[in-house]
């Protein structure tokens, strides 16, 4: 039976390369070498089964034109036995498992480390030199995790929790439901807060969340497969405005784009809230953007019915949309549109079905509202 090949180019002409191995098979075999060696041979096949020309995958990994046609005949005749004799050979690896605790014991001692910093004491203390490709795949079978570092909010209160559980015990006091919710101790007395005379909120409760993001099109994170033709283009369409959505657990939803994030566009989007929900009461949980905690959003909001609770300083994991958010950016990143009109309507849609889904807040509602869910509609 013939095998499957694939076709290089090799200056002005081309070259057959025999698929001896599958890609998955490539890969194994490369996550299980720590010979640098032997990782750079099986790197410069994987090029070539990606399509890179012969000139360009020999130059990826630092060899000679000359090498690697030398690989390609080599690989052609007799797949890997020839192309790596000594592949198959299993050698012992470089640190035995006395060693490896050793190592396991001195990366504990002075945790967190970079990769960098391990190469330099395996240097040092070991005698030893992994490929920088295969250290990650040797870190790994150690057992070890890593994470990207993140700043820590200063301003972060450490009892967030707390103050936010109070913040939804008050909106819910029935007492405290006498004065204005969004009025604050300072603001002055000499205007009225009133809601708008058109306003009915006995009709019961609607919470949801409330925050900004900037999604776009071209972000893509997903790795996007074809039979024939694997460049895939798409046009640079980017969205220029913010995208304002509000995430109910028990009434509408609504995405808007507001041109901005000025206290005017805002309130507007609330009004947006307001009109997909009519004649409830609205507890909007939301953060701390200026445009959101000045006087004219907290009144307009106050007209519209609206009462809003803030979330603590520097607490936007307590926001629940924020997930959302992340999950649109992920399923909409392989959107190919042909402008901005297009892309705003796909993710409304997007938007809608994910927000239909309580998933997101299940732990906050458990956290947070578990004691007043009689309350709601």
């Amino acid at each position: 039976m013939r095998l499957a090949s694939v076709i290089v180019r090799v200056v002005g002409r081309e070259r057959e390369v025999v698929r001896h191995l599958t890609e998955e098979e490539l890969d194994r075999l490369q996550s299980e070498t720590d010979n640098i060696k032997e990782y750079k041979r099986l790197t410069f096949l994987k090029r070539l089964y990606d399509g890179a020309a012969l000139a360009a995958a020999a130059q990826d990994i630092g060899v000679s034109q000359g090498t690697a046609s030398n690989w390609v005949t080599r690989w052609n005749e007799g797949g890997l036995g020839k192309l790596t004799p000594n592949f198959g050979g299993g050698r012992p690896p470089k640190l035995d498992e006395a060693q490896q605790e050793q190592l396991i014991e001195r990366l504990r001692e002075g945790q967190p480390w970079k990769k960098q910093e391990i190469q330099h004491l395996l240097n040092e203390e070991f005698g030893v030199e992994y490929h920088p490709h295969y250290l990650p795949t040797f870190l790994d079978k150690l057992g070890l995790h890593y994470a990207i570092p993140r700043t820590k909010r200063p301003k972060r209160p450490e009892n967030a929790e707390e103050i936010l559980d109070e913040r939804v015990r008050y909106a819910f006091d029935e007492e405290a439901l006498e004065q204005p919710h969004n009025k604050r101790e300072d603001d002055t007395d000499d205007e009225d807060w009133d809601r708008d005379e058109n306003i009915r909120t006995d009709g019961g409760t609607v919470i949801g969340f409330f925050d900004i993001s900037h999604p776009q099109p071209w972000d893509n994170s997903q790795r996007m497969y074809t039979v024939d033709e694997p460049h895939i283009e798409r046009k640079l369409v980017n969205i220029d405005t913010p995208a304002a959505g509000f995430y109910s657990l028990n009434g509408e939803s609504v995405l808007s784009f507001p041109p901005n994030q000025e206290k005017e566009k805002i309130c507007g989007c609330f009004e947006k809230v307001r009109e997909q929900n009519p004649g409830k009461r609205i507890l909007l949980v939301l953060d701390n953007f200026s445009s959101h905690v000045c006087k004219y959003t907290r009144k307009r909001a106050h007209e519209l019915g609206i009462d809003l609770i803030f979330l603590p300083v520097g607490s936007p994991d307590l926001n629940p949309i924020e997930p959302v958010w992340k999950s649109l950016k992920w399923e909409s990143s392989p959107f190919i549109v042909e402008g901005g009109d297009e892309y705003r309507r796909r993710i409304t849609e997007l938007f809608g079905s994910l927000t239909n889904q309580l998933s997101f807040a299940s732990s906050w509602i458990e956290n947070h509202l578990d004691n007043y869910l009689n309350k709601l509609v």
